[in-house]
């Protein structure tokens, strides 16, 4: 039977909705979200939004979610697709050498790719982006470009395998996209 299992990569200050939703629209696919993390435990979220008079991002908590597995633990052969979270984890955790393992299989491997906001900065380190067009928070614009990526201001950029938006804001538009090429993935294998 066909793997249904797609990774959502988070950690603690992962952004509320960048990972709520897709969590959620996964399910409705018929899909199975499996969160990963560090480790094994309950992730503190946040929500982000640039307020009116602010020119940086304010930061409140959000939702907890807990992690069903520790990135050590994955195979990622056993999973059909993974999601890159935005908020302000990405900086912390691609540095984990399972993290930097996991993401080049699904590179190398030209499974279905998420990537929103500062999701980016994951594929960024583990040196995936070189030549990729994605769309990420401008503020993340560098990482990208440094890295060898394309940056593109756009709510939804498709580029083969990978799927990216800019922030929550963009998940009505690239959400969709990405759990048709789930999908198209899964009737194949």
């Amino acid at each position: 039977m066909p793997s249904s299992q797609v990774l959502i990569i988070i950690g603690d200050a992962s952004e509320t909705l960048d990972t709520m939703y897709p969590y959620y629209r996964l399910q409705e696919a018929g899909l199975q979200p499996v969160v990963a993390a560090p480790e094994k435990r309950l992730y503190q979220m946040v929500m982000h939004e640039v307020k009116p008079g602010w020119t940086i991002t304010k930061e409140w908590e959000g939702y907890t979610l807990q992690a069903d597995v520790a990135f050590a633990d994955i195979d990622p052969a056993d999973y059909l697709g993974i999601m890159f979270s935005g908020g302000r984890a990405p900086e912390y955790i691609r540095y984990d050498e399972d993290l930097v393992r996991i993401t080049r299989h699904f590179f190398e491997a030209d499974k279905p790719i998420a990537s929103v906001c500062h999701g980016v900065e994951i594929p960024a380190y583990a040196g995936c982006v070189q030549g990729r067009r994605m769309a990420t928070v401008p503020k993340c614009r560098f990482d990208l470009e440094v890295c060898g990526g394309i940056f593109v201001d756009e709510p939804c950029v498709i580029d083969r395998n990978l799927v990216s938006g800019r922030t929550f804001h963009d998940n009505g538009r690239y959400v969709g996209p990405w759990i048709e090429l789930l999908l198209a993935a899964q009737a194949e294998s």
